[in-house]
């Protein structure tokens, strides 16, 4: 998830993108890491960004739920995302990845959907081409589980889960 906060909307839709895939080994990437620096760089990557690195490379599939702020990509997703693209190897290079989103706006997050496209295509991921599943009105359309009020939404998100299935079955 591409948000920090305690009940983040991204990352309820992020658990609920689990709950829809169904039976797999998970791992929740920690994206609480320090600021991208050159200077931090040259003295180790930090262990953090490390494990973040190893968890991307050991990954099937991966799925980002990434927020909007100020019509823009969250800076905690673009930070690991720069972050991640320090690691030795070439961690995203063809990896099958869903981008979702839920924002308070009414465009559930779509300017920064697209800017997250972009920097995870720079980075080689083999983001999936499905119907965007950005809820819009983010604050009114979970349960207090976390679960989604609205039929449509899951729908959307088990039809872009099931994309995401088949693409890291037939890899």
């Amino acid at each position: 998830s591409g948000s920090l906060r305690a009940a983040s909307f991204n990352t309820k839709l992020l658990k609920a993108a689990i709950a829809s895939y169904g039976a797999a080994d998970v791992e929740l990437a920690d994206l609480n890491l320090p600021l991208y620096d050159g200077d931090l760089e040259a003295k180790g990557i930090p262990e953090a960004v490390i494990k973040l690195g190893a968890q991307i490379a050991a990954a099937d599939a991966i799925i980002v739920a990434n927020p909007e702020y100020n019509k823009g990509i969250s800076g905690v997703l673009k930070n690991g995302l720069d972050w991640a693209s320090r690691v030795p190897g070439d961690i995203f290079r063809g990896k099958p990845t869903l981008l979702i989103g839920a924002a308070a706006g009414r465009t559930g997050g779509e300017a920064a959907y697209f800017m997250s496209r972009n920097c995870l295509a720079q980075l080689g991921a083999a983001v999936l081409a499905t119907p965007a599943v950005l809820v819009a009105g983010a604050h009114g359309e979970f349960n207090e589980d976390g679960t989604l009020k609205s039929e449509q939404y899951q729908k959307s998100l088990d039809s872009a889960v099931a994309v995401l299935r088949k693409a890291s079955a037939n890899r």
